[in-house]
């Protein structure tokens, strides 16, 4: 009597966890890394001392930034207790000079410095880029159509909307109310939220450049949340010493100088779904995955692409044909990528720096056989 060959057993085909220690101490492991690699000034240094072009640009913004900061403070500091003590005053020019600075010098002065800062640190990070990674492709071999305007049109409306609605996230966070037992919630969860919003600004430049479209953008941060945070705490902790205008303007004179350590940074891990497949010290043939309870994905800009989805269907009216093509145009608005205005390739395009996993799915296929033995 013959027997049918022995199956797999269920326990062979069962995935493999890690547990939540290990998950957990993996997270910190590549919180270390962001934290390390956002204090590496060396990059800047170097960088800086290195490249003419690069030099002439930060230091161009670092002056007119100081700039800034020095006018911003020198109304709250000293023109505006002195209004506060000229309110008494019948005077009419006397109870409005506070308002003709702000008019008059401040907002121009704050305007033009972060109009010329995002043209300077634009030409920071592709001057960076080029020495770090070589030249990227250009769309210059593309011919310019009214439809590619058009897209750069939307791409750019569609990042000024995610700017407003970050902020408003941002605010809403820091004033929520005192919950029992965690009266400090509200500010905790804000000041973390600040740290991810000033990392995905810092590293939209590089995903940009690599041909990243939003939608893979925000997905390859959020599964890499703890390094992120810990990238943009340093930033963020600077822009918490001032107040309103203040904090944007230091965030404006130290941006050039992160930008160009994002350039330089290697974020961890390389598959979040799989952190020990890809490593070449694996003491086993079974590929593990993180432990369920520690979220690979953190969900941080789930509501901010809620609220752009949702504030980009109320301004549209019309779209650019009909109605039943206006809601493929408003997700293609969320996922396609600025690399129009870059310079880069559009949505669809597969071009990708080699040797880098930027995938915002990851391998679908290994996923899908998550618990299958790895093949040598």
């Amino acid at each position: 009597m013959s027997f049918p060959p022995p199956n797999p057993s269920s326990r062979s085909l069962y995935p493999s966890f890690l547990s939540v220690q290990e998950s957990i101490f993996l997270q910190l492991t590549w919180a270390k890394h962001g934290f390390i690699d956002g204090f590496r000034w060396d990059h800047v240094i170097g960088v800086v001392a290195g490249d003419a072009e690069i030099r002439s640009n930060i230091y161009k913004s670092l002056l007119l930034n100081t700039l800034s900061l020095i006018s911003i403070y020198t109304f709250d500091l000293l023109l505006l207790p002195l209004v506060q003590d000229q309110l008494g005053q019948q005077k009419w020019m006397h109870r409005n000079v506070g308002s003709f600075y702000q008019v008059l010098w401040l907002f121009p002065v704050i305007g033009i410095s972060f109009y010329l800062n995002s043209s300077w640190c634009s030409i920071i990070a592709s001057r960076t880029f080029t020495l770090k990674h070589g030249s990227r492709r250009s769309a210059a071999s593309e011919p310019a159509t009214y439809t590619g305007m058009l897209t750069s049109i939307a791409t750019s409306a569609y990042r000024i909307v995610m700017v407003f609605t970050s902020l408003v996230v941002s605010f809403a966070l820091n004033n929520l109310p005192s919950i029992p037992y965690l009266p400090n919630v509200g500010p905790l969860l804000g000041f973390c939220f600040l740290c991810w919003l000033d990392s995905y600004y810092l590293f939209e430049f590089v995903w940009v450049a690599r041909g990243l479209s939003l939608s893979r953008r925000i997905r390859y941060l959020e599964e890499r949340w703890a390094y992120y945070l810990a990238f943009g705490l340093p930033s963020a902790a600077l822009c918490t010493l001032g107040t309103g205008l203040a904090n944007a303007a230091i965030f404006a004179l130290v941006f050039p100088l992160y930008v160009v350590m994002a350039m330089h940074a290697q974020p961890v891990p390389f598959d979040p779904y799989s952190p020990y497949d890809s490593r070449k010290s694996s003491e086993s043939d079974v590929i593990r995955h993180p432990s369920p309870f520690v979220p690979i994905r953190l969900p941080v800009f789930a509501l901010v692409m809620f609220l752009n989805d949702w504030i980009v269907r109320i301004i549209s009216v019309g779209g650019y044909g009909t109605r039943s093509t206006s809601h493929a145009h408003r997700r293609r608005m969320s996922e396609d990528s600025e690399s129009v205005e870059e310079g880069g390739p559009r949505a669809g395009s597969r071009s990708v720096t080699p040797g880098i996993n930027f995938s915002s799915r990851g391998s679908t296929s290994s996923r899908i056989n998550i618990g299958k033995r790895k093949m040598d």
